[in-house]
C-alpha cells in the first residue's frame, strides 16, 4: 500500500501536470510564439506526452492485433470445415463416378451377351483362406442355383459353388480348382485354362502343333458345359515349346481384375451340370 506522504506527492504532480496542460491549451496560439513559461512546460511535458502516447499506440495496436488473431483464428477454423466437407463431397462423386463407370459397362455388356443376367454386388470374401472364392449379396430367392457362371464386362469371373437363400458362393476362376475349357480367338486352338494366382493362369493341354502367341486373346469354348462360348479371359503373355514335351506351356494374364471386383453379372442359365447330355438320335 501507499504511504500518504506518497498519495499527496502523486496528488501534487498530477496538480501541477493538469494545471500545465491547461495552460498550455489556453495560451497556445499559432500567431503568438511561446512565452518563457510556456516553453519550460512544453520542454517538461512534450516527453511524457511521448510516453503516454506511444504506451496508448502500443496497448492499441496490441489488443487490435490480438482481437484480429482471434478472428483470424475462428475464420481458419471455419474454412477448415469448410475444405474438410467440400473433400468429403468431391470424395463421394467421384465414387458415383466410378460406380456409374462399372455399372455402364455392365449394362451394355448386358444388352450384347443375349443371355438371362442377375446383376449382384460382392459384399465379401473367403475367410478361410483355403479358397480364392468371393461372396455376392444373391442367392436362391433371386433364382440363383450353383454352377451358374459369373461374369463382368471384363470377362469370366467364377461359378457359384454354394447357395443359400440370399446370398451365393463364388470359386473364381484363378483358384487352383477351378478350370475352363477355352480356345485361343486367333487361331482357334484349345486348351484348358487354370488358376495359378490372382495375376496368372496357365492354359494347359495346348498341342505343340498349335500357333500359339504372346497376346492372343482367350476365349471360353462353351465345351465344359458352364461357361457360354465367346466370354473373354485373358492374354498370352508367355509361351515355352520344349523339347520332349508333349504340350506347350502357355501363361495368361487374366482380363479380370480379381483385387478390385465390386459388381458382378450371374448367367441365370439352368444348370447344365444337372442334366445328361442328350443322346444322337
Amino acid at each position: 500500500m501507499f504511504s500518504n506522504k506518497r498519495i499527496k506527492q502523486i496528488l501534487i504532480w498530477g496538480g501541477v501536470l493538469l494545471f500545465a496542460l491547461i495552460y498550455l491549451s489556453i495560451n497556445v496560439e499559432k500567431s503568438r510564439p511561446w512565452n518563457p513559461l510556456a516553453e519550460v512546460l512544453i520542454e517538461i511535458l512534450s516527453p511524457v506526452q511521448k510516453v503516454v502516447k506511444g504506451s496508448v499506440n502500443f496497448t492499441t495496436g496490441l489488443w487490435s492485433k490480438y482481437i484480429g488473431l482471434i478472428n483470424t483464428h475462428d475464420d481458419n477454423i471455419m474454412l477448415k470445415k469448410e475444405n474438410e466437407r467440400l473433400m468429403m463431397e468431391n470424395s463421394r462423386y467421384r465414387e458415383l463416378l466410378s460406380t456409374y463407370k462399372r455399372l455402364e459397362e455392365l449394362l451394355n455388356f448386358k444388352e450384347n451377351t443375349g443371355e438371362t443376367v442377375l446383376a449382384a454386388q460382392v459384399i465379401g470374401r473367403d475367410p478361410s483362406g483355403w479358397f480364392k472364392s468371393i461372396i455376392i449379396d444373391k442367392g436362391g430367392n433371386d433364382s440363383i442355383r450353383e454352377n451358374m457362371p459369373v461374369v463382368n464386362a471384363k470377362g469370366v469371373v467364377g461359378q457359384i459353388v454354394e447357395v443359400s437363400f440370399n446370398y451365393s458362393k463364388v470359386l473364381l476362376l484363378i483358384d487352383q480348382n477351378s478350370a475352363a475349357d477355352c480356345i485361343i480367338e486367333r487361331s482357334r486352338d484349345s486348351g484348358i485354362v487354370k488358376g495359378v494366382s490372382p495375376k496368372e493362369y496357365t492354359l494347359d493341354y495346348v498341342l505343340k502343333t498349335s500357333d500359339v502367341q504372346v497376346g492372343d486373346m482367350v476365349i471360353t469354348s462353351g465345351l465344359d458345359r458352364v461357361y457360354p462360348k465367346g466370354n473373354y479371359v485373358g492374354k498370352v503373355t508367355e509361351v515355352e515349346d520344349n523339347p520332349g514335351e508333349l504340350y506347350k506351356k502357355v501363361k495368361i494374364k487374366p482380363s479380370v481384375d480379381f483385387s478390385k471386383l465390386e459388381e458382378v453379372l450371374v448367367l441365370l442359365r439352368e444348370d447344365p451340370l444337372s442334366k445328361p447330355l442328350k443322346e444322337k438320335q
